[in-house]
């Protein structure tokens, strides 16, 4: 998403600089939330999903990675005034690890142009839900039982995953063509 000059390469303080501005989204994004029990419902995954489309899977997976080090190191960056190791192994666990291989998943079929259509961006971000959603699930069902980890986990997220994959399949395209615009 940042505009460069052909032939350039991703530098240093560009990657640095884009890592900071995803990080800081995701935090933004965890505190836009509707508590539930177990796991609460947040704009993060709408993030994820738009940052893996945005950087691709190296950096997005990266930036996904300084995240949760972000919320290891105590910074309240999760979902609440949450920073710390607890929801690193509490009930959100499995959907916090499941953003980066989201981004990651996300980011490789972007850059395989799945990010240049919004049919197949929706489609790519619906794989990395699937993602976000399996670890989420595998984890909880760990602790809860596969039923209620559905019940709790999955099940209350669907159509808001939906509505998300559409924004963000809406969104990308129109973001590409300012910042191409802009370039």
């Amino acid at each position: 998403m940042w505009p460069t000059r052909p032939g350039e390469t991703v530098g240093s303080l560009r990657a640095v600089v884009l890592v900071a501005l995803g990080t800081a989204l995701m935090a933004l994004s965890a505190k836009v939330n509707l508590p539930l029990p177990y796991v609460p419902m947040t704009l993060q995954s709408l993030v994820v999903l738009m940052i893996g489309a945005a950087y691709g899977w190296r950096l997005g997976s990266a930036t996904m990675i300084a995240y949760l080090a972000e919320g290891a190191m105590g910074l309240p960056v999760f979902a609440g005034p949450v920073g710390g190791l607890a929801p690193l192994v509490g009930p959100t666990a499995g959907y916090l690890f499941g953003f980066v291989a989201a981004a990651f998943v996300t980011g490789w079929l972007a850059e395989r142009g799945w990010d240049r259509s919004v049919v197949l961006l929706f489609a790519a971000m619906a794989v990395g839900h699937i993602v976000i959603f399996a670890a989420g699930f595998g984890w909880l069902a760990l602790g809860l039982g596969a039923a209620k980890a559905w019940q709790v986990g999955v099940a209350p997220f669907i159509a808001a995953s939906l509505v998300k994959n559409a924004l963000g399949a809406t969104l990308m395209p129109a973001a590409r063509r300012i910042i191409d615009r802009r370039g």
